[in-house]
């Protein structure tokens, strides 16, 4: 499952992303730590189970997550922290004869927010290939409930809404953004148009009603997850992976509210490539003396010594997403893949996966003096299929989930 991007070059990059593209309908056979199986126990019915799955940390402490079982309905479950693992029943929601994407970078996402609000979000393809729609429960108990699903956007056009991501701010409100293809020129036309577009909407009552959709950016990579990070303020920020010209995929960084098109180039690796790496950021704030910036992870492949050098690259960036060039490495580990990393104050975490033959480790880099320095750490191993490694925070508090055909692993970041 588990492709190794230091062994690729341009053309098996190509055919794994054709790879990554398809559709995968399988479901996990996991089980949670410490429960007999639920909802997400038995066999997968095919070769690649939907392991991808949502993480967050409520208001109460609690740990939830929101994942497919091995009958492709959507789940939750939650946890408290701090002591052993005691998961609750997992928990079907009605989500009708919604199909739910659940594989790679496209996965459900659960937010909270104030007065008992709770989302879950998920992209719902549609009939046609590359297409779907976001689609979103609410809850106003904090979960206890959700409402039944319903399309985030107001488009309606049978094409790409994908790839969504989920926010409250400091204010309350809640932000969505996908990728969006409403932009692409008709067919038969001479006009030319790179990628697809980063859209947004937000509502201020906890997903009961919507803004319009407003267009963030053109230009967006098609098929990369989103990264975002609160500011100073609360306010949301965000970065993806853009089509610069020339087809060179970096990553473009703006505030949520900015105007269109207000991007800041974050990364410089020049890869040109006409394909998606479906590889999509990390961003978390951080704290200097001197103002505040970004931490942010990314896989590229750029040039060095004439030699292509792809692996996933750590930075950090200024107020308004500049890069600044003292700071980029390599993390120690070239087999690393779909990082994350979360801040709280001068603490840093970043994780990932790597995998080696059948064996996948769960690694995490940690700073304890806001990322000039850092300490490897293992965290555990599987075998067999398994998800991206997700980081979930509260406060000082950080967690990293990690979803196998076995169970879903939680470690607390111990700096």
């Amino acid at each position: 499952m588990n492709f190794r991007h230091t062994f690729l070059g341009r053309r098996a990059l190509a055919l794994c992303m054709l790879f990554l593209t398809v559709p995968a309908f399988a479901q996990n056979p996991g089980t949670s730590p410490g429960t007999s199986p639920g909802p997400g126990a038995g066999h997968a019915r095919h070769a690649r189970p939907q392991l991808a799955t949502g993480a967050a940390i409520a208001p109460d402490g609690r740990l939830w997550v929101v994942g497919l079982n091995a009958q492709a309905q959507l789940f939750v479950q939650s946890t408290p922290l701090g002591g052993a693992l005691q998961w609750s029943p997992a928990r079907v929601l009605d989500t009708g004869k919604d199909p739910i994407a659940a594989d790679g970078e496209s996965r459900p996402k659960i937010a909270f927010g104030p007065n008992g609000w709770a989302v879950i979000s998920y992209t719902m393809p549609l009939s046609r290939p590359f297409t779907g729609f976001i689609r979103m429960l609410r809850s106003s108990d904090g979960g206890q409930t959700f409402g039944a699903p319903f399309t985030v956007h107001q488009d309606r056009q049978e094409i790409t809404h994908r790839f969504d991501a989920i926010a409250f701010d400091a204010q309350g409100v809640l932000h969505t953004l996908w990728i969006d293809k409403r932009d692409q020129p008709p067919k038969g036309s001479t006009q030319k148009y790179a990628g697809a577009a980063i859209y947004r909407n937000e509502s201020k009552d906890g997903g009961q009603t919507f803004g319009p959709d407003t267009k963030l950016a053109d230009h967006s990579c098609e098929c990369c997850r989103i990264g975002l990070a609160r500011n100073p303020q609360g306010q949301l920020q965000a970065t993806w992976r853009h089509v610069f010209e020339d087809n060179v995929r970096d990553h473009a960084f703006t505030a949520v509210s900015a105007a269109p098109n207000r991007i800041t180039r974050s990364t410089h690796d020049q890869w040109q490539i006409n394909a998606c790496p479906h590889h999509g950021p990390g961003l978390a704030l951080r704290s200097a003396p001197a103002g505040h910036g970004y931490h942010t992870v990314w896989f590229g492949i750029r040039k060095v010594d004439g030699q292509d050098q792809p692996g996933v690259r750590y930075a950090h960036l200024d107020a308004q997403g500049q890069p600044l060039p003292h700071t980029v490495r390599l993390l120690p580990d070239a087999r690393a893949e779909h990082a994350d990393v979360l801040s709280d104050g001068q603490r840093v975490a970043v994780v990932w996966r790597s995998s080696e033959g059948a064996t996948t480790t769960l690694k995490a880099w940690l700073s304890r003096d806001g990322g000039q320095s850092f300490q490897l750490k293992t965290l555990g191993q599987a075998t067999g299929y398994n998800d991206h490694p997700r980081l979930a925070q509260s406060g000082p508090r950080m967690v990293v989930v990690w979803r196998t055909t076995q169970e879903i692993q939680v470690h607390d970041i111990a700096f």
